[in-house]
């Protein structure tokens, strides 16, 4: 809200400022009785694939050129119009319903994430929770403006904010609770609302092309609204503590400061634990799900030292991801990892503040918190685990088409729409880091390949011996039918590696074990999908061929032969090179 004295204007005294709170209390009371009687409801949500045109759309840029002291204020803009967004976006607007910015979004609170930002208020921007939310209302009143909506409320900025929409007069200022933006539709409308790295975008969606408009007002003017509805209209530029002269004002001053990165990490990978440690400063944030030395689980191991912070998880999360990682197997787990890196991304959402402006991610939390809109406003990269869900279940349908008795290819698939959000965030990643080979692939030049950390791992070579291990598990997306056929077909001992889950017959007619003291010919994983492939790693470094996909992710080296999934013949091929010529 911007109350502006009639006399030409001074710096506000303490005095005046208490005078303008009381005058807002009264306003805020107003209000409430008010609409407490006869006010707007809270609209309900809808699915954005029930609505695809875009009937208007705003983009207006996040991020300005500003001197030092303003960057924290700015940040903390950009933070508030974060988390309106996870409040606004998917708003269903209903024919005859009346959209209120401040019924939808609620009261701009620190319990509720928002931050300090920048205000007008009594012709001066100054600090103050929330502040930065009119760059939302003018996106709003644009978009309704464009999509022939009936404009209910509205208020101009009784100064013009530069870069801001006030001086076309589409503005529309806010203030909890008595100055707000309100408009209605005559046709049903889904209001889309997210950031990406650089703008704030603002979408009015229908669910046809061709349903009827209302009278679109002129643009030239303020659309028809009741006298007490619009106040105001754009005057001088306001004043900030960067550009007045009023070093005296009890306002004057902003304290300078530098946004910071934080990493958002959950299992242990030794090769994003260096490209971390490699990278990092005193101010950098590092997030785990717990201490992995302190508690002496490894998998969590990361180095925490050199960071401005290290925050953990809570012991319930925790909790829930070790059972995750329990006993469960197949679908269920996969399920199981899901759930988990959901509760994992939201206690780290919450360890977030304005200051973050740059994160890297671990693959795992990466659709959540696209999903929940905590990415916005910020660049982020990814740290590359395994393939994007969409190439994944991609690659196991093709593979089960080919192979429908293969029922273990098609166990599980991912919630759509958590495939979309990762599909969507990837897009909008400034990098893609991993030490997989043909992950970086997908990506083009803005994937960064890491190399492999050589495992400690190692095993004995028997040269042309009739032993091969197969990295394992045994299941189908991991080529164990290719390996039994050969296995078969050149009767050639298996030693297994991993957990059997194609049944206790699947290696009916092949020689099996366990035990790979006595060494063995080569290793082999013909896999449709390998994430982490470091018993081949471990075997190459022990100087035992390998034989496997290049889906497996390692880079072409001396030792290692490809083949392609799902071909037996090719495996069969491979194997007689490095084994015993005798059948027996």
């Amino acid at each position: 809200m911007t109350l502006v004295r009639e006399h030409d204007w001074a710096p506000p005294s303490r005095a005046d400022a208490a005078l303008f709170q009381l005058k807002a209390l009264a306003f805020r009371l107003e209000r409430l009785a008010h609409d407490a009687l006869s006010g707007p409801r809270r609209l309900p949500r809808a699915e954005v694939v029930d609505f695809p045109h875009c009937v208007a759309v705003s983009r207006t840029p996040l991020w300005a050129e500003v001197t030092a002291p303003e960057r924290a204020l700015q940040r903390g803009k950009v933070q508030n119009l974060r988390v309106a967004a996870r409040h606004l976006d998917r708003t269903l607007l209903s024919p005859g319903a009346v959209f209120s910015f401040w019924r939808q979004l609620g009261r701009a609170s620190r319990l509720r994430g928002f931050a300090r930002g920048r205000m007008l208020r009594e012709g001066c921007i100054v600090p103050a929770t929330g502040g930065g939310l009119c760059q939302l209302s003018n996106a709003l009143y644009d978009v309704a403006l464009k999509a022939g909506c009936e404009i209910v409320e509205r208020h101009a900025h009784s100064r013009r904010v530069p870069g801001s929409r006030a001086a076309q007069g589409r503005d529309a200022t806010v203030a909890w609770n008595y100055v707000d933006l309100r408009f209605g539709s005559a046709r049903p409308l889904l209001l889309r609302v997210r950031l990406d790295a650089r703008e704030l975008i603002v979408e009015l969606r229908a669910p046809d092309d061709d349903a009827p408009r209302a009278t679109v007002p002129s643009r030239g003017a303020c659309p028809p609204a009741a006298p007490r509805a619009v106040r105001g209209a754009p005057r001088a530029d306001a004043e900030s503590c960067e550009t007045c002269d009023e070093t005296a004002c009890f306002r004057h001053g902003a304290a300078a400061s530098e946004g910071r990165r934080a990493w958002l990490v959950d299992e242990f990978w030794p090769e994003f634990d260096a490209y971390i440690a490699a990278g990092k400063s005193e101010r950098d944030l590092l997030c785990l799900p717990l201490d992995g030395k302190r508690w002496r689980r490894p998998q969590y191991g990361w180095t925490a030292t050199g960071f401005g912070a290290v925050r953990t998880a809570t012991l319930t999360t925790l909790g829930r991801a070790l059972r995750m990682r329990g006993s469960a197997q197949g679908p269920r787990r996969r399920m199981l990892e899901l759930g988990a890196a959901d509760a994992l991304a939201r206690r780290f959402a919450a360890k977030l503040d304005a200051e973050v402006t740059e994160l890297g991610v671990t693959q795992a939390l990466l659709p959540m918190l696209w999903r929940d809109g905590h990415l916005g406003g910020r660049a982020f990269s990814v740290l590359m685990t395994r393939l994007p869900m969409a190439a994944l279940q991609a690659r196991l349908d093709e593979a089960a088409r080919r192979h429908p008795e293969r029922r273990t290819l098609g166990d599980f698939r991912a919630d759509p729409a958590l495939v979309a959000a990762e599909s969507e965030a990837l897009a909008a990643a400034a990098r893609i880091v991993t030490p997989h080979a043909d992950i970086a692939a997908l990506f083009g030049e803005r994937a960064l390949l890491l190399d492999w950390q050589t495992p400690r791992l190692r095993f004995a070579h028997a040269p042309h011996s009739r032993r091969i291990a197969f990295a394992g598990p045994t299941i189908a997306r991991k080529g164990a039918h290719e390996v039994r056929d050969a296995a078969r077909a050149l009767g050639l001992e298996v030693v297994l590696m991993g957990s059997e889950l194609e049944g206790a017959d699947f290696w009916r007619g092949v020689r099996t074990t366990r035990d790979i003291a006595g060494g063995v010919a080569a290793f082999v994983q013909p896999a449709v999908i390998e994430d982490k492939p470091r018993k081949l790693l471990a075997a190459l470094a022990s100087g035992i061929p390998v034989i496997a996909t290049r889906e497996c992710g390692i880079s072409p080296q001396e030792g290692l032969a490809f083949v392609a999934v799902n071909e037996s013949a090719a495996l069969i091929d491979a194997l007689r090179g490095v084994t015993s010529s005798s059948h027996r």
